[in-house]
């Protein structure tokens, strides 16, 4: 049996098949790009809508607001006589500041000067540590140092300011070089 080649026709099919589906995966793609491409420009004018309602949005917030000022400042200064400040109103120091206030009355109270709590959590927190300078117990430590406060505080709370600023200046390292 001898084999027998195709017929010239049906190969001419196949090369056109070929070609129509070429050109119909061509146009496929290329309307594929030109769907995307017009998404993308829909998108952003769907951005630039919302950017613009935003603006809008604060624009008229804004407008409202400088009209919520102007009727308080017609406010202001109709029915309660009130004014922006001039220049000569403004305090150049804290020795001007300090100059507008009052001394105070014999009858006031005492500025509190220190005040320290303490907690039961406080006297048994380090109860078991140790010192590696002293070689003693923190809570030790801890009491010693609150009667130190303690002592210095008596010392020092009969004294006026200026007496604990001088006894400071005198007892500060600098103060034995000056002498």
């Amino acid at each position: 049996m001898a084999s027998k080649a195709p017929p010239v026709g049906s190969r001419l099919r196949h090369v056109g098949w070929a070609a129509a589906l070429g050109c119909a995966l061509a146009g496929f793609l290329a309307l594929t790009f030109h769907v995307n491409a017009i998404k993308s420009e829909v998108r952003l004018a769907e951005r630039k809508i919302i950017a613009l309602q935003r603006e809008k949005l604060m624009l008229e917030t804004e407008f409202q607001t400088r009209a919520s000022q102007y009727q308080l400042s017609n406010w202001n200064r109709l029915e309660f006589g009130y004014a922006a400040p001039r220049a000569d109103q403004y305090l150049e120091s804290e020795r001007q500041l300090a100059a507008l206030g009052s001394p105070r009355g014999s009858n006031a109270p005492e500025p509190v000067k220190f005040a320290r709590a303490e907690t039961v959590a406080d006297e048994g927190m380090f109860a078991d540590w140790v010192s590696p300078l002293t070689g003693r117990s923190l809570s030790d430590e801890a009491r010693q140092a609150a009667g130190e406060d303690a002592a210095q505080l008596a010392e020092t709370s009969g004294a006026t300011l200026a007496q604990r600023l001088a006894r400071g200046a005198m007892a500060s390292p600098g103060a034995e070089i000056g002498q």
